[in-house]
């Protein structure tokens, strides 16, 4: 009878989140489907829509256009993440001393967060103008000339990072103080005890508890940084040349510019296998350090 009401209730469960299933399944699951199977294809939104196998896949492996694309977009998502990680690693610590209220100061460094990023795509632009802008302006004070930021190769890619660092820091920010709040105080009152300093009691009591968080914020914006499209897009484009020029911007220029849908579905199906091979690495190396704590 216990079992026959057991399987009754997971039965009843089941019922109640299939909805749940065939929503996911739809928006999810076929979207995927439907992109590999394009990728297969030579459709140019029009009537052409013939089969072409692997043509597509063995046109972006000898195109140098798409290795340099693919570098650009690891290169921002490298270097966007490190900085933000660390700064607001960095900044969540220091606003965990403060002995003071820090509602005010919350609130003023999450402000970024609040603006979309095609917002503040356009706000940088009008900030780095060579002649209109106000960072020109403030350089202008050291002795510094003009400088097109979003317009020379070597400064475009810099600029967008530096924009990113300051739209997403925020993010991980109240993540880590969270994280530092929730800290259980027995293990750092016995660390104090003993007679351990307060350096000793960051790098060996209190960053390995933050471990797990850190790797888990490590994926969100690897995640994040590796699809970015909107202040590429709303800044440069992509140019100067391909110099900023990223995975989303060169699927939306190859799908809607070139009309070239099945190319464009093969690069997403190829940057797909990217990010899900990054985020079991990151997976598989945040399983590894929770077993080895839990072995010692």
């Amino acid at each position: 009878m216990a079992q026959r009401k057991g399987m009754t209730a997971e039965t009843s469960a089941f019922w109640f989140i299939l909805p749940c299933l065939a929503v996911l399944a739809f928006t999810s699951l076929y979207p995927a489907v439907f992109g590999l199977g394009v990728s297969l294809t030579n459709w140019n939104w029009g009537n052409q829509l013939d089969f072409v196998g692997l043509d597509n896949y063995r046109l972006l492996f000898t195109d140098a256009e798409f290795w340099t694309v693919l570098r650009n977009t690891i290169v921002f998502a490298v270097a966007a993440t490190l900085i933000e990680v660390a700064l607001g690693f960095y900044l969540a610590v220091q606003v965990d001393k403060l002995a003071i209220r820090t509602d005010v100061l919350r609130a003023l460094l999450m402000m970024p967060l609040m603006v979309s990023g095609i917002v503040v795509a356009l706000m940088s632009k009008v900030m780095f103008d060579p002649f209109l802008g106000v960072i020109n302006y403030l350089a202008s004070f050291l002795g510094l000339g003009p400088s097109a930021f979003y317009g020379a190769a070597a400064t475009a890619m810099p600029s967008i990072v530096a924009v990113d660092v300051w739209w997403q820091t925020a993010f991980v920010f109240i993540i880590m103080l969270a994280g530092l709040k929730g800290l259980p105080r027995d293990p750092v009152e016995a660390a104090q005890v003993e007679g351990a300093g307060a350096f000793t009691i960051f790098w060996r009591i209190k960053v390995p508890l933050l471990r797990p968080l850190l790797i888990t914020i490590v994926v969100i914006r690897s995640i994040d940084t590796l699809k970015v499209f909107d202040i590429v897009f709303g800044t440069t484009g992509g140019g100067p040349g391909l110099s900023t020029e990223v995975v989303q911007t060169y699927v939306y220029r190859t799908a809607y510019s070139f009309q070239q849908i099945g190319k464009a579905m093969a690069v997403m199906v190829i940057f797909s296998i990217v990010i899900l091979a990054i985020s079991l690495v990151l997976q598989r190396f945040q399983e590894d350090r929770g077993g080895g704590k839990r072995a010692r």
